[in-house]
């Protein structure tokens, strides 16, 4: 009996729409009706055409059945807001067009209630780069972004800063022997509870991902991930980590939930593009409303991701602890890239986005970097609903990575770099202090939103890329 495959042709005359139902049904073929014959393949798809709605739930043709319903019920295309909803900007002089004119789409879509633009902002995709959006009953995936739960995480020793210049070499080995980047992974990861949760057995893109994720975690990712050393100063003796005045050497971390977090967004952002239709300008904006299936799922993922970067980050952090034998005096961290439930000025729950923003509501804590050569800040929200309780994620970028590539001086870079007293491994032209805003203009932008606890300041950095770069001969 005949085992060829299925052709678009074939499928159309089973009653499948083009796009996307055609795209994932051949997938399916592929990879579990491999040498069977012609006329089962058909019997199966054309069970899925028939009720499509009985096989959500299918390990092998779910995906081909949630694509059906896709393409035949939510086919038109919504309309935006004739005119934006009014929303805070800070530091809107130091804010490039591009990333204005993402926020006012933002605002006019249907589900949206309130936003804010922190002075860290740049443009991205959908949602710009330091966006605040609050919505109602709907999650959008790329206002999250592609690496959800990316973080901050700080640890504070009671070790003197001298430390820090007195062993530069050993703390450059031990950062060299206890992270890893990018691709790199640990031969043999430690165990976490966030992989046992049951969300990998219960929803069907997870499924996939664990074993990925079990072999990143621990690991920093690319870009602008950094792992690094430096000294921590605490000037506000009123602290919740009741430290008293004075510098110590600290660690400071930035990552987020590696492959596992990048193949949810992924997935869901498909998914919501094919479910909400919306103008080509908007398009990156397409949310899954909180009230359906899909919707809930990518919520628990989503949240999954979070719990996944911060164990990532505990575990950097217990591995450089154990190496130094010292127990940490004190550990903060703090989300972006995530949605929040809160509550609006009306006590109204609304999904809060916060895309490269720290969650500043009163009491919060929160890390704000520079770059590798400026200080970065550690901060006390104040809870300023203008700015949905929220400010920026560090200083954010005035060159992209092909710019940056393009203009700046390698010999320049290392030259400014070595001046600052920086140790730098890795790294790479897109990732140079001279891509980055000035911290202290953007920090001056918010002290409505934080107030400033500390300071950190860098002194060995390792970050993704060619480890000679930062090295200077």
């Amino acid at each position: 009996m005949a085992t060829r495959k299925l052709t678009g042709k074939d499928l159309r005359k089973l009653g499948f729409p083009e796009g996307r139902a055609i795209g994932e049904a051949m997938k399916v073929l592929e990879e579990h009706f491999k040498g069977k014959s012609i006329l089962h393949k058909k019997a199966a798809l054309k069970k899925v055409v028939e009720n499509p709605g009985l096989y959500l739930k299918h390990e092998v043709l779910g995906p081909v059945a949630m694509a059906l319903i896709i393409k035949t019920e939510h086919n038109e295309t919504l309309a935006l807001r004739e005119k934006r909803i009014p929303y805070s900007i800070y530091g809107a002089e130091g804010i490039e067009q591009g990333a204005i004119n993402q926020m006012e789409i933002a605002m006019k879509l249907p589900v949206s209630k309130h936003g804010a633009l922190m002075p860290d902002a740049h443009q991205g995709y959908g949602l710009p780069i330091g966006g605040v959006l609050a919505t109602n009953n709907a999650v959008i995936p790329y206002a999250v972004g592609v690496d959800i739960g990316c973080r901050m995480c700080m640890t504070i020793y009671d070790i003197p800063p001298a430390f820090a210049h007195q062993s530069t070499e050993t703390l450059k080995d031990l950062l060299l022997e206890n992270t890893k980047f990018g691709q790199a992974v640990f031969k043999r990861p430690k165990d976490h509870a966030v992989l046992e949760s049951s969300l990998f057995n219960e929803i069907n893109i997870l499924k996939s991902l664990k074993d990925k994720a079990w072999m990143q975690i621990g690991s920093s990712g690319g870009g602008n991930h950094f792992v690094e050393f430096g000294i921590a100063e605490i000037l506000n003796g009123d602290n919740e980590f009741n430290l008293p005045i004075g510098k110590y050497l600290s660690v400071l971390s930035h990552s987020g939930s590696r492959g596992l977090g990048a193949n949810i967004a992924r997935h869901y952002t498909k998914l919501a593009m094919d479910m909400t239709k919306l103008p080509g300008e908007a398009k990156h904006l397409a949310w899954l409303d909180l009230d359906t299936e899909a919707g809930q799922e990518y919520w628990l993922a989503m949240n999954l991701a979070g719990d996944y970067a911060s164990a990532c980050h505990h575990q950097i952090h217990e591995r450089l602890a154990a190496a130094l034998g010292e127990k940490p005096l004190a550990l903060i961290e703090n989300h972006h890239n995530f949605a929040w439930k809160e509550q609006d000025l009306d006590g109204n729950e609304v999904i809060v986005h916060r895309k490269g923003a720290t969650p500043a509501g009163e009491g919060v804590l929160g890390i704000i970097p520079g770059s590798m050569t400026s200080p970065g800040f550690i901060v006390k929200g104040k809870g300023n609903l203008e700015s949905i309780n929220s400010a920026s994620h560090g200083a954010g970028r005035v060159l992209s990575r092909t710019r940056a590539k393009q203009t700046l001086s390698k010999k320049e870079v290392k030259k400014h770099i070595k001046k600052a007293g920086v140790t730098l491994i890795g790294s790479g032209l897109d990732e140079a202090p001279q891509v980055y805003k000035n911290i202290h203009e953007v920090m001056a932008h918010q002290t409505e939103l934080v107030e400033v606890l500390g300071t950190f300041t860098p002194k060995v950095v390792r970050m993704c890329g060619d480890e000679r770069f930062g090295e200077v001969d």
